[in-house]
């Protein structure tokens, strides 16, 4: 997807104020991955805690802090939220995890859920016990700031953090062109997925049409779900990128939302490929319970088959074996032999009328 341009410098540069006191170093927390300001779509140097981030920002009048926290608690998540005003039920919402795809706007921020994806690389997916893997990236966004909440060992943002950082014309538009990014990254990992996915989807199809296929359905019902997690994630954030797309707030500047509107198109484009994967699952589904059915009646035959094959001897043998003493041929020297040539007769015309009609 295209980067962000300078967007004819939406922040002004007349009001930024001489070079900054470096910070004295503090160690950042278990859960704060990473706490940068930016001016002008540059990094200030040093490290910083919440806290003199924002005071630096506003202290300045132009900027933004960018904080990244992993899995955070409610008790470590408390001091941000206070620092930053974030609202208490969207502060809930990004501890407890496990949430929809949504866009919530509060007065003086907006709070963004979206679900990341990994395709879990495996030797066959007839084979796989897990094809795809979930979590979660929240951002609340205001005027001059942008938290990132992540759940999930493969939701990092620090390698596009890096890539933002060394393209400033990308992050001078603010908080809203960070936002733009992650929706940008998240939606690319989707369609990274569904490559990978096609190609899982191909192999089935062609084990499923091929003769004795080791394809189960159980591993078709696996397919199935692992599709239904990928649209979980995908489908909900179309309105959320349509209402940033249609300007649902200010914190959105005009500039970004045309950004956001490429975002949804990609993201169109992925939905359409999901669901057309989950329909062709569902129709291979049906091939998978057809074959099966079909494998169970051929087997059925063949039982049938054989046991009429059986029924003749068994019914001629049983009536020989009856206690009379006036018996057909009886007594006849040859009549243990014919009786033998007509079972064995009887057998072979069955067995050849079941060969003929396919039974065997």
């Amino acid at each position: 997807m295209p980067a962000i341009p300078s967007f004819g410098g939406l922040r002004g540069r007349a009001n930024r104020v001489g070079p900054p006191a470096p910070p004295i170093p503090v160690p950042l927390s278990a859960y704060v991955v990473d706490c940068g300001v930016y001016v002008d779509g540059i990094r200030l140097p040093g490290r910083w805690t919440h806290v003199d981030a924002v005071a630096e920002v506003r202290r300045r009048g132009e900027g933004f802090v960018w904080i990244g926290l992993h899995e955070p608690d409610e008790e470590q998540i408390q001091g941000v939220a206070e620092t930053f005003g974030l609202h208490e039920l969207a502060v809930e919402d990004a501890v407890t995890a496990h949430q929809r795809p949504k866009l919530e706007r509060y007065e003086d921020n907006l709070f963004m859920v979206l679900k990341t994806v990994r395709y879990v690389e495996h030797e066959s997916p007839t084979t796989a016990n897990e094809i795809v893997e979930t979590g979660e990236i929240m951002a609340f966004l205001g005027a001059d700031y942008v938290v990132t909440v992540r759940h999930g060992k493969h939701s990092a943002l620090h390698q596009l953090r890096g890539e933002l950082e060394s393209t400033p014309d990308r992050l001078r538009p603010g908080p809203a062109a960070v936002l733009h990014a992650i929706a940008d990254h998240v939606v690319d990992t989707y369609m990274a997925v569904t490559d990978a996915f096609e190609n899982d989807i191909d192999l089935i199809e062609k084990a499923v049409f091929a003769p004795r296929s080791p394809v189960s359905a159980e591993q078709m019902y696996l397919m199935k779900r692992e599709i239904l997690e990928l649209r979980r994630a995908v489908m909900p954030l179309a309105n959320p990128l349509r209402r940033l797309a249609e300007g649902c707030s200010p914190l959105v500047p005009e500039q970004v939302r045309s950004y956001f509107r490429d975002v949804d198109d990609h993201l169109t484009t992925v939905s359409e490929r999901v669901t057309s994967f989950d329909e062709l699952l569902t129709t291979l589904v049906d091939a998978t319970l057809a074959k099966i059915t079909l494998q169970q009646n051929t087997d059925m035959r063949k039982i049938t088959s054989w046991a009429a094959i059986i029924a003749v001897p068994t019914m001629v043998v049983g009536v020989y074996g009856m206690n009379f003493e006036h018996m057909p041929e009886l007594k006849w020297r040859f009549g243990y032999p014919v009786v033998m040539v007509v079972i064995f007769f009887a057998c072979i015309v069955l067995y050849r009328i079941f060969r003929k009609n396919r039974w065997l």
